[in-house]
């Protein structure tokens, strides 16, 4: 694949994304909702909620990486149009959903994920883990406190770097090996929010405890931080099969 789509562009795993396909000589089309250029990957304008700008993002390229950004839900609503663009082009869908979102084909992202696999063209689904980021994102604020409070009970999650995520996708998106295949992508070691606050204080010397919240006060707290409050319940619902191991 010479030429590729990567939504998300500025994100997370978009940002290490557009560099690892750089260095591997990709043509890049980088998606965002300013459009600007990322070094030298040519910036397109794009957002979910402007269906003009759907299909020419997915005009001229081979492969796409499909993902949904942070802060929104409604992930079928948002990317089903994006995989009906995918296939009227004929490009190649790398899929980002999530760990665990084929326990139930009513979950949103499994319906994006059901919908790619019936559209005939190539694909690849990544399912990564709870980003290992999150520390220093979204629990940031808390650690800061020194302490974590999180509705995740005794749970453990083997957490992984975005920058991993975006190795992965980069070989999916431009190799066949993995095609028609989707992948749960995790860290090495699952980790309670203990041990990792137990770990983070080492490193850092300060201490960092771990407090495990009820959802409630995790959705006021995420509320407070200024997250919207349907994504803040949103993440409390992906903490449940975390407290049930």
């Amino acid at each position: 694949m010479t030429n590729v789509l990567v939504l998300g562009a500025t994100g997370h795993v978009g940002q290490p994304l557009v560099s690892a396909l750089l260095e591997k000589g990709v043509t890049v089309k980088a998606a965002s909702r300013s459009g600007k250029d990322i070094g030298a990957a040519k910036g397109v304008v794009f957002d979910y909620f402007d269906p003009a700008t759907i299909s020419p993002a997915f005009e001229g390229i081979d492969a796409a990486y499909v993902m949904l950004a942070g802060g929104y839900t409604g992930a079928d609503t948002l990317l089903l149009p994006l995989i009906a663009a995918a296939k009227e082009h004929g490009v190649k869908v790398v899929l980002q959903t999530a760990f665990g979102v084929n326990a139930d084909d009513s979950i949103p992202y499994r319906k994006v994920e059901l919908a790619l696999e019936a559209a005939g063209i190539p694909y690849v689904i990544l399912r990564p883990n709870w980003f290992m980021d999150n520390f220093h994102t979204f629990w940031k604020a808390g650690i800061d406190q020194g302490v974590i409070a999180l509705p995740a009970g005794e749970g453990k999650s083997a957490f992984i770097d975005v920058r991993d995520i975006a190795a992965v996708a980069a070989e999916a998106l431009t190799s066949d090996t993995f095609n028609n295949q989707a992948l749960d992508l995790t860290g090495p070691k699952a980790l309670s929010y203990a041990e990792s606050a137990s770990m983070i204080s080492e490193a850092t010397g300060k201490a960092v405890s771990y407090n495990a919240i009820s959802d409630a006060d995790f959705i006021d707290g995420m509320v407070d931080a200024g997250l919207p409050k349907d994504y803040a319940e949103f993440l409390t619902s992906i903490f449940y099969p975390v407290r049930e191991g």
